[in-house]
């Protein structure tokens, strides 16, 4: 085993990675920063939550991770800046040039957005409309979207009644090409916008292998929308770092959520927070995070059910897709009491539905008639769906019963639907799935529920020290659902 991780670590040679902006030979390699995770922010104080850390982080904007690939990308074709108060004075935005007119909204080879980050009284800029979305034509492969401060580290701010108000670039059809999608500094305030999909949107779609979406926040504050980011499937990578979500505005609150990513391959947040889900008085509403992707790595991650626009959620806090992979350090949860029976799990690990391709995934998804775990599990957790929670701190206006729930494999899907059937048939020896919790505390009983195959603490084997570190980790999932790789 040890040999085969060798192997697949050696597939990932860094890449290069530049930026939109400001390109120069000596960018740093791709990789993942290495500095100590702590777990001392304070979720402690009723009411607030702590996300205050975020606007003061400044890291390096060329930098990715390592299993993001960042090569075959080009220069945007345009770059648009926009002056602060002339727009503010229009209700649109006022290009630093004449020219700019001329691209009439049609944009073909990328463009750039530099948002003027002070006015003329040297405040950050608070821009009174949702940014343009313009056309985009003719070749879109390698092709980038950037929105951003022109002063990284602060934020600039559009805000607007609108009901129609998003980021929203749309891209359909693309087979196998590769976009990637951007935004820094920037904060959305849409409390009207219940009309659009999410305050961020990224409908980018109809992408097959071996054709890749990368999108990139940074440092930026989200709320409104439907949810107020949604992500459709598809061959996608997200990393969101620094940033705070602060909800959604949508009515039909059982079925949006502050964030709904779908069957996509990556989910990576790091040092964000998410409060202020939508919920409603008679209804259990939505969840602050859901998250369908393949792998999930959360880092210094804040969730809490306090409420937006109504009153708080009664849901699950986090709500992710069993299937894949999940590495987590620092998650935070803050429950509050709703005005409905609140749901006992914190974090839902879930079986219930198909999100994503299936040829993501190494193994079967259902209850496969060849597999069978063995003795003892510990020993082959690289051979198993994994989730493991590092460091995970709880502050509920009760003692939790429970903080993790992990769903049972079913024996299938219904016929022309993603729904699995079978799950309360099958057996525990049937299952693929292991789940491990190391230093859970605050206020709740235990870990996790009795289902299926969890350890709370476990003393783990040697040679299975690896899945406690991120990198090691992340690793062996990125290279299983690479195309070129096998399970």
């Amino acid at each position: 085993m040890a040999l085969h991780r060798l192997a697949m670590l050696m597939v990932f040679a860094p890449l290069l990675l530049f930026s939109s902006a400001e390109r120069a030979s000596t960018a740093p390699p791709v990789r993942l920063e290495t500095e100590a995770l702590t777990g001392d922010a304070d979720v402690t104080v009723a009411g607030q939550v702590a996300a205050a850390s975020q606007a003061t982080v400044q890291r390096d904007d060329r930098v990715y991770p390592f299993y993001m690939p960042m090569q075959g990308l080009r220069p945007p074709a345009v770059i648009m800046r926009v002056r602060c108060d002339a727009s503010r004075a229009a209700g649109r935005e006022v290009f630093d040039r004449p020219s700019a007119a001329a691209i009439e909204g049609r944009i073909e080879g990328g463009y750039e957005f530099v948002y003027e980050a002070y006015d003329g009284a040297g405040r950050p800029c608070v821009y009174p409309f949702a940014p343009s979305m313009p056309q985009i034509v003719g070749q879109t492969n390698g092709t980038q979207y950037i929105f951003r401060s022109s002063v990284p580290g602060v934020q600039v701010t559009f805000r607007t009644n609108d009901a129609w108000a998003t980021i929203n670039p749309r891209l359909f059809e693309l087979g196998p090409q590769r976009i990637h999608f951007e935004m820094r500094d920037i904060a959305l305030d849409f409390p009207g916008a219940g009309e659009a999909k999410g305050a961020v949107h990224l409908e980018v779609l109809d992408v097959t292998r071996p054709g890749l979406i990368t999108a990139v926040i940074r440092r930026s504050t989200i709320f409104g929308g439907k949810n107020a980011i949604f992500v459709p499937g598809g061959e996608t990578m997200v990393l969101i770092e620094d940033s705070i979500i602060r909800g959604n505005v949508g009515d039909s609150v059982d079925q949006e959520h502050g964030t709904y990513i779908n069957g996509t391959l990556v989910t990576h947040v790091r040092n964000s927070t998410w409060y202020g889900q939508k919920g409603w008085i008679d209804v259990a509403s939505g969840h602050q995070l859901k998250d369908k992707a393949y792998l999930r790595v959360y880092e210094n991650v804040t969730v809490a059910n306090l409420p937006g626009a109504t009153v708080p959620s009664a849901m699950p806090l986090v709500d992710i897709s069993a299937f894949g992979f999940t590495w987590s350090n620092n998650l935070q949860l803050k429950r509050v009491p709703p005005a409905q029976d609140v749901r006992d799990s914190l974090v839902d690990l879930r079986t219930e539905i198909v999100y994503g391709a299936p040829d993501h995934y190494p193994w079967n998804i259902m209850v496969d008639p060849g597999w069978r775990m063995p003795a003892n599990p510990l020993g082959a957790l690289d051979q198993v769906y994994l989730s493991v929670f590092q460091n995970t701190l709880v502050d509920s206006f009760r003692s939790e019963p429970h903080v993790f729930r992990l769903n049972m494999q079913g024996l299938g899907v219904e016929p022309g639907t993603p729904t699995v059937i079978g799950n309360e048939q099958t057996t525990r020896a049937q299952q693929r799935m292991v789940s491990l919790a190391f230093n859970t505390r605050g206020t709740l009983r235990r870990a996790y529920t009795n289902e299926g195959w969890t350890y709370s603490d476990p003393v783990l084997p040697p040679e299975m020290q690896w899945v406690k570190d991120r990198d090691a980790g992340v690793r062996p999932t990125t290279c299983r659902m690479r195309p070129d790789s096998s399970s």
